[in-house]
């Protein structure tokens, strides 16, 4: 792979919040397709979550990339830049985890008469007082092995593609845009490809009664007897539909970001 340049996990922290802000914009309106005026409704929460977890995810990236990289000349192997995107993965759960622990409960409580929490914040609170820390992370195992691996492949998938997209005799910072979303894409459809399973397992996990599994196999084992092995990719069309342009707007803003800044603060 060719080196770009010594990894700088403060540029990525921010050029990825840019590219966060992007994923959000052209995922976001297959989210809630109500007509044109209406693709953008509600859009200010989810850009509040949404840029800084990417933000943290490419610092993750950054930062893994660059503890790896004791020599600036070498160029980093295919397990470096993986292990780098798995350290992303570890760096989002943190805020990933109990997020996503709110939502589910949340969303499940709509379909309910007399919901039990009244927003968000109701919710990490009572969640915190009835049963503690604990009960605020439950599901974090998931949340690992969802984001972990998938991380990994996301990122490995983005920079082999684009290293071999770079025409011969060129410098992968040249690459045209259109190369850009091409690579970051496919590296969306293969991250959520190893991450739906574990991520529908996750939401079954976080939002059942606290005594309804014994642990992690017992919620796969339920899942395949009750519903089959096709439940571990349900929401699938769904998800893939936006994964493509979602990530591919994401990783461009955050390539055009981090050019803006290494052209302002070259040294940092």
């Amino acid at each position: 792979m060719e080196n770009e340049r010594r990894s700088s996990p403060i540029k990525n922290f921010v050029a990825g919040g840019v590219g966060g802000a992007c994923l959000l914009l052209a995922g976001h309106p297959l989210d809630t397709i109500k007509g044109i005026l209406g693709l953008y409704k509600g859009i200010g929460a989810p850009l509040v979550g949404v840029a800084p977890m990417m933000a943290i995810s490419f610092f993750g990236f950054g930062l893994g990339k660059q503890l790896q990289q004791t020599d600036t000349s070498q160029d980093l192997t295919h397990t470096q830049i993986f292990l780098s995107g798995c350290l992303a993965g570890i760096f989002t759960t943190v805020i990933v985890a109990p997020g996503e622990r709110i939502k589910c409960l949340l969303q499940v409580q709509v379909s309910g008469r007399t919901p039990k929490y009244s927003g968000p914040l109701d919710c990490a609170k009572r969640l915190y007082k009835e049963q503690g820390i604990r009960s605020v992370y439950k599901g974090t195992l998931l949340t690992l092995i969802r984001d972990v691996p998938s991380n990994g492949l996301y990122f490995l998938t983005y920079e082999y593609l684009k290293n071999r997209l770079t025409p011969e005799g060129q410098s992968v910072t040249q690459l045209g845009s259109a190369y850009i979303l091409l690579a970051g894409g496919v590296a969306g459809i293969l991250n959520w490809t190893i991450a739906l399973p574990p991520d529908v397992l996750k939401s079954n996990f976080q939002t059942a009664a606290d005594d309804k599994y014994r642990g992690l196999l017992d919620v796969l084992r339920t899942l395949l007897r009750e519903e089959g092995a096709k439940a571990l990719y349900k929401g699938f069309n769904a998800v893939f539909l936006r994964a493509f342009p979602a990530n591919a707007a994401c990783f461009l803003g955050f390539e055009v970001a981090l050019k803006g800044l290494n052209w302002l603060a070259p040294g940092w």
